[in-house]
């Protein structure tokens, strides 16, 4: 008996190998990890209503295989021209044995009135471009973060945080934002809840910002800042 066999065009053949490289490009992601990937802010952003204290409740870093804070807390304020938008925030190490509350703080100025949920990073020691999204919100009780720094010839750093104005989020909450990350390369594998147990108490909105004990200086600048450290996985 003869085996049949069917002829294929060029046309075919091209066809096929094109649909090929279209499916490995896809499945292998975003091959440049020096740039950042191109994030679509949330649109109608009101500023105002995004400001006060807010609990994270998840925390992702592309550098981090594995959670070091707890107790991360944040506090947004604007200046009075509305062109800076500034987090202090305390938090502290998941391996501190006193629960050190620790003071960072972030500034961003927003460079385009017609996008107020596009930040960028403001203060001069930072070489490159660090961007900030709001991704989402619905200011009163969820809210949704995403940082990229960019700088030249080294890996971008990606981070998010998932927020809540409670210690605790809703579990289909934090699926729903959760959902949202993965196109921007954000690995859900090392997105980890943050633990909001045992923490200082807020009594006031200006108690974010008081640490319990004095700060350990001489140790906190061995210490990674979780918004703005650059660290490869190994």
């Amino acid at each position: 008996m003869t085996r049949g066999f069917q002829k294929f065009s060029d046309f075919d053949i091209l066809t096929s190998l094109f649909i090929i490289a279209i499916v490995i490009s896809y499945s292998s992601g975003n091959e440049d990890n020096t740039k950042c990937p191109t994030v679509r802010a949330a649109r109608n952003f009101d500023v105002s209503e995004f400001l006060g204290i807010w609990y994270v409740v998840q925390y992702y870093a592309s550098s981090e295989e594995a959670l070091d804070y707890r107790c991360m807390r944040a506090e947004l304020s604007v200046s009075s021209d509305n062109a800076e938008i500034t987090m202090n925030f305390t938090y502290s190490f998941v391996d501190d044995p006193i629960n050190e509350q620790l003071i960072g703080n972030i500034t961003w100025t927003i460079p385009s009135p017609d996008m107020p949920a596009h930040w960028v990073h403001a203060e001069a020691p930072y070489e490159g471009v660090y961007n900030t999204y709001v991704l989402d919100s619905d200011y009163k009780s969820w809210a949704l973060l995403m940082h990229c720094a960019e700088k030249s010839k080294s890996p971008r750093y990606l981070s998010s945080l998932v927020m809540s104005r409670e210690a605790s989020l809703a579990d289909n909450v934090i699926s729903y934002l959760r959902e949202k990350l993965p196109r921007y390369d954000v690995d859900l594998e090392y997105m980890f809840p943050m633990e909001q147990n045992n923490c200082t108490t807020l009594e006031t909105e200006a108690d974010v910002l008081v640490p319990p004990l004095e700060p350990d200086k001489e140790n906190n600048e061995r210490r990674r800042h979780p918004l703005k450290g650059k660290h490869k996985r190994s």
